[in-house]
């Protein structure tokens, strides 16, 4: 469960989570093992400030982890206001590619977390879940993709992107996946010419 923020917190109090969370988030992609103290000297609070927010490693995995998803999800609903929804949905697919690619020091620091219970499985994935719903719905409506699309479907056919190799030379790779997952998206769609 995402930890709950006080909403009678002072803005620098608020600034200094914000801080400590951006500075985990990279140095936890680096490396799974940075010491918590590293991340607190780094995001310039003290012990007792870093530890007030996140009372354990895990604590602060599974919040940088939220905090990440949250980001990815709300990312679908500014594009959809932005952009047309086939454009959207492809941009949409990238970043989440993007963030996959990116972001494996953080997929190990995941896997060593004691407590998953400090994140359900359930709201986990349940805001970029909830942001590919509302694209691929967009997108029926539009007549820009095949009726009937689960997000099931979607992320099955996206599951690819977690074998490529992050080491090597991924982007034009994954660029190549996303533009096939596209294809067979709109393969079939009413609003696509014969």
């Amino acid at each position: 469960m995402p930890q709950k923020i006080d909403p009678q917190l002072r803005s620098d109090a608020l600034q200094n989570r914000e801080r400590i969370l951006q500075v985990a988030i990279a140095e936890l992609t680096r490396s799974v093992d940075v010491p918590l103290s590293a991340i607190a000297k780094k995001a310039g609070v003290g012990q007792a400030t870093f530890y007030r927010n996140f009372p354990s490693r895990d604590a602060l995995v599974w919040e940088v982890y939220r905090h990440e998803m949250a980001q990815v999800a709300d990312l679908a609903d500014q594009l959809l206001q932005t952009s047309p929804p086939q454009q959207a949905l492809r941009e949409w697919m990238d970043r989440l590619a993007r963030y996959a690619m990116t972001k494996a020091g953080l997929a190990e620091a995941l896997r060593q977390a004691s407590n998953p219970s400090e994140c359900s499985e359930e709201s986990r994935y349940a805001p970029v879940i909830g942001a590919a719903q509302r694209l691929l719905q967009a997108n029926e409506e539009a007549g820009t993709i095949r009726s009937g699309v689960t997000t099931d479907d979607f992320f099955l056919a996206i599951a690819g992107i977690w074998q490529i190799d992050s080491k090597g030379d991924w982007q034009p790779r994954l660029t190549r996946l996303m533009d096939l997952v596209m294809d067979g998206l709109r393969a079939g769609a009413p609003g696509r010419a014969s």
